[in-house]
């Protein structure tokens, strides 16, 4: 496994990130303990989660799940960069729609407070290493947001504050917020970044190294559109190209030309198109890892392998020419 700083700090994180999104909604505990022992046993030591993770009606489950892989011991705490956020609604049903109790979601410092214990409760730890803000939150001031945070820290409880879904804009106000308390800030962004959906590449990227972010990039395969979608609608082993980003990618002609394309090239390299997804997000300039969302020991192989993936020049070249991103701003948009 390689290692690489997380951002400007002198944290080690693996190049590739566990997502657990899937534990406890789509994967059972007893599998998903066993992929959290094989991440570990590959060397993952960064494993994501949020609190919402689990189902509509036991948010937190996915912590729950991961607390009590963490209660087996063996040092399994003691070896993972622990990540999870907080933002969203934690009463029952959609946890982005507003809750009936108005201080049961966003960053308030009542909420931040709330959240981070009911998150080291279900997790069964007394620290969080990176805590994430899950959305920018436009009406609570960033100097109450960093209070909440400097209190976290002087208490132990929380190591470094990060961001996801964040503007680049929103990512500058943050630290300077920060700077003039005299305090560290961000110190990562993950955001939906990919061959398909390269916006990030216009400001959020640039403010990340401006600011010396690291980048974890989520729905490294565009919800399945990048890992075999046409290969695996044809053969009828896609469930993840029936519904979401990818159905709706590959009903429009355009995109599904473009997909096309990419697994003729893919093929022509004799390349699994997913590993190919994965290792050109490994060669983009300040990505700290992916975040890779495994439901089986089998796609955590698969996810592996694109480490050891070295993409040639002419390859990625030609990744470009399929799926061209937007470029900088503001030369994306102002000529």
């Amino acid at each position: 496994m390689e290692y690489t700083q997380l951002g400007r700090t002198g944290l080690k994180a693996s190049r590739l990130v566990l997502g657990t999104m899937n534990f406890g909604a789509q994967t059972g505990e007893a599998d998903s303990h066993a992929i959290m022992d094989a991440a570990l046993d590959a060397g993952i030591n960064f494993f994501d989660t949020a609190n919402i993770y689990g189902e509509d009606d036991h948010k937190g489950l996915t912590e729950e799940i991961i607390g009590s892989w963490f209660a087996k011991g063996g040092d399994r705490r003691d070896k993972v960069v622990l990540a999870t956020k907080l933002y969203g609604n934690m009463t029952q049903g959609n946890a982005w729609q507003e809750s009936p109790w108005p201080n049961h979601q966003r960053l308030s410092a009542l909420n931040i407070r709330r959240e981070v214990e009911a998150s080291l409760r279900r997790l069964g730890t007394d620290h969080i290493d990176v805590y994430q803000f899950h959305h920018i939150d436009r009406a609570t001031p960033w100097d109450e947001i960093w209070q909440a945070v400097d209190v976290l820290v002087q208490q132990g409880k929380v190591l470094y504050a990060a961001s996801s879904n964040f503007a680049g804009w929103h990512i500058a106000q943050a630290n300077e917020a920060a700077a003039r308390r005299g305090t560290l800030g961000l110190v990562s962004e993950q955001c939906l970044f990919n061959l398909f959906e390269r916006r990030a590449e216009m400001d959020v990227l640039p403010a990340a190294r401006a600011y010396g972010l690291g980048v974890v990039p989520w729905s490294p395969l565009h919800q399945g559109l990048l890992g075999g979608a046409l290969r695996k609608e044809r053969d009828g082993s896609g469930a993840r190209t029936k519904a979401g980003r990818s159905a709706r990618g590959l009903a429009d002609p355009v995109v599904r030309a473009q997909v096309q394309s990419y697994e003729d090239l893919c093929d022509a390299h004799g390349l699994a198109p997913g590993e190919v997804a994965l290792a050109w997000l490994l060669a983009q300039p300040g990505v700290t890892g992916p975040i890779i969302g495994p439901r089986t020991p089998e796609q955590l192989g698969s996810a592996l392998r694109a480490l050891d993936l070295g993409l040639s020049v002419d390859l990625l070249d030609s990744l470009d020419k399929i799926f061209p991103g937007p470029g900088p701003s503001p030369e994306a948009f102002a000529w």
